[in-house]
Order: C-alpha cells, then sequence, then structure tokens
C-alpha cells in the first residue's frame, strides 16, 4: 500500500459499519484501475457527530464519501447541493466534495434496478411491494416508478412513514396506484405481487433466523429481493428459493452502487458495457463468510 501526500481519500459514514464491504470494493477498484486514493470507513453514532464529521470532512479536502443508514436522510440538510434525482428520491448515499462544495447524489436506486437488468428483470407494469420506507425504500420505489411498474404497496412498522413515502411518489407518479399499510397489515399485500423488496434490516448478519415476510403466503410468480448482503442468502431468500420463487441478494446492488459512486467521483472510469464481475467474484467469498 503507497500512501503520500497526493493520495486522494475517500470514506463511508453510518452506524454501523464495521461489517461493511464497501472498503473492500472501493479500495479494489482504485488498485485495479491504478488510482492514487484509499477509501476508509468512519462510524458516526449520532446526529450532532454527523454535522462536526462534514465540517472535518471540509476541512481535510475528503475528496467524496458515502452514506448508509441511518443518515441517508439527515445528511441532505449539510449539503450545498443535490442533485435533481437524489432529491427526488428523498436520500443521498454518495457525496462529492469539490472545494468545499459538498453535493449530494443517490446511486441506491440505479444499483437495484441495474441488477434486476442484469438477470433480464424488467418492471414494467409490474405489481410490487416493498417492505420498509427508509433512505433504502426511498430510493427504490421512487426508481421503480420511473422504470414504469403499475402498482406499488409499501409495508413499514412506522405507518406514518410509509404514508410520507407514499405522498411523495404520489406526487411525481400520478399514474402509478399506490397503497401504504402498517407492519400489522401485511396479509393485505396482494398475493399475486411479482416482486416483493425488503428494504429493512430484518435479516441481517447476526439476526439470521429474523425474516419480514413469509414467502409461503405468495404465488410462484412472485420474485424476491432482499437488499441485505451479509448474510449472502438472507432466511426470507432461502425460504423463497425452497418454494420455487425466483430470488436475489444486495451483492449486486452493493457493487452496482458503488461504481456509479466512483463514476461520480472519477468520471470515466465505467460505462454500461464494463464487465464489473470481478469485482463481485472478489467480495462474494467475502460475504459467505
Amino acid at each position: 500500500m503507497i500512501i503520500d501526500a497526493d493520495t486522494k481519500l475517500y470514506c463511508l459514514i453510518g452506524n454501523p459499519i464495521s461489517k461493511s464491504l464497501s472498503p473492500l470494493i472501493h479500495n479494489y477498484i482504485f488498485k485495479f484501475n491504478s488510482i492514487n486514493a484509499k477509501y476508509l470507513a468512519f462510524n458516526i453514532n449520532s446526529n450532532y457527530a454527523l454535522e462536526k464529521a462534514i465540517c472535518g470532512f471540509k476541512a481535510l479536502e475528503i475528496k467524496g464519501f458515502n452514506v448508509t443508514m441511518p443518515f441517508k436522510i439527515e445528511i441532505m440538510k449539510y449539503l450545498d447541493e443535490i442533485d435533481e434525482k437524489a432529491k427526488i428520491l428523498g436520500a443521498v448515499n454518495t457525496v462529492l466534495n469539490i472545494d468545499g462544495k459538498l453535493i449530494g447524489y443517490n446511486t441506491d436506486g440505479d444499483g437495484f434496478i441495474k441488477s434486476l437488468k442484469n438477470k433480464n428483470i424488467y418492471l414494467r407494469d409490474k405489481k410490487v411491494a416493498i417492505i420498509g420506507a427508509g433512505g433504502v425504500a426511498h430510493s427504490i420505489a421512487v426508481s421503480l416508478c420511473y422504470e414504469g411498474i403499475k402498482e406499488l404497496i409499501i409495508i413499514n412498522r412506522n405507518q406514518h412513514n410509509a404514508h410520507v413515502l407514499q405522498r411523495l411518489i404520489v406526487d411525481k407518479f400520478s399514474d402509478i396506484d399506490i397503497k401504504s399499510y402498517g407492519f400489522e397489515e401485511k396479509a393485505m399485500i396482494s398475493k399475486d405481487i411479482e416482486l416483493l423488496v425488503n428494504a429493512t434490516p430484518v435479516g441481517m448478519y447476526p439476526n439470521l433466523e429474523d425474516i419480514p415476510i413469509s414467502p409461503s403466503i405468495f404465488t410462484t410468480k412472485t420474485i424476491f429481493y432482499d437488499t441485505i448482503y451479509k448474510p449472502y442468502k438472507t432466511r426470507l431468500v432461502l425460504e423463497a428459493e425452497k418454494l420455487g420463487h425466483k430470488s436475489m441478494g444486495g451483492l449486486d446492488m452493493l457493487v452496482n452502487q458503488a461504481i456509479y459512486s466512483q463514476e461520480i467521483w472519477n468520471k470515466g472510469m465505467f460505462d454500461e458495457n464494463t464487465d464489473w464481475s470481478y469485482i463481485k467474484d472478489l467480495i462474494v467469498g467475502k460475504v459467505k463468510d
């Protein structure tokens, strides 16, 4: 590892971040592309600490950073400019620092959609349910609407937050049928949903036996997508596979959103025809450990 006065610094902020694979992914990308840069991870334990960290990043000229739970929405108040799509998504996961000016973007939705298209799953006129109403759910829900889905159901423990997301989408996509329910009302979900997305931490390591909803209540045409990548296959994914459902974990989304972040920080590194599989192959073993 070579670090000198010209080494550019990038990082991840969130809580918790101890199991994050982002440093592994981004440092490998820097190495593979011969870029003199390093990527670190910082645990931020409060909104107060977040504000102080942002001041420090400006002072230290951190070139860019990623934001993960629980700060994807909170971070927006500290930015100088927000990309139009990120404004609509209502959350930021990537920040570019240009001479102290912080510009926010969101690559979660793009990473999610690309992971589906890579498996020839297209969303126009589909019925979709999403569990969760936080930053990741915002990004995915709006991105789904951009793809032309027919119907969206939002389920969340805090029904108020589900309603907030519902209203955001209705304002932008009036032609899509949007419903929202509290978690206790999840039986209301249509059984012929074509895609169900878990955008909550339920089932994340170390709570491996937790499951947000049983796949057994849906028809076999339902595709299950869990945004969690640790473990590589959550209980939701495993049970869906046993029942014959097509299912996906969050690893592809993780890699894709990281690459889109890299494009924001260092333009021209990738295009849609770039083979990104080498990055996924690098980290699969780490996720399965």
